[in-house]
């Protein structure tokens, strides 16, 4: 699985981060989110799937690799 964050949507809300914190990177300034890695570790995909359904600008997607 692979997963995106759409940085123009994203508003820094974080709480991809509260969901997946191991798979997102929050920038230190405004928050604003993007993957640790564009590969989402084995046994992480359930948290990624619950970021993406708690983020409120559907900024994250995800897709099979």
């Amino acid at each position: 699985m692979k997963v995106r964050v759409d940085p123009t949507r994203c508003q820094g809300h974080t709480l991809c981060a509260m969901q997946a914190p191991d798979a997102f990177e929050l920038d230190d300034v405004d928050g604003h989110a993007s993957p640790a890695s564009e590969n989402v570790r084995a046994g992480q995909e359930p948290q990624v799937i619950n970021a993406v359904r708690s983020c409120p600008e559907q900024a994250i997607s995800v897709e099979d690799a």
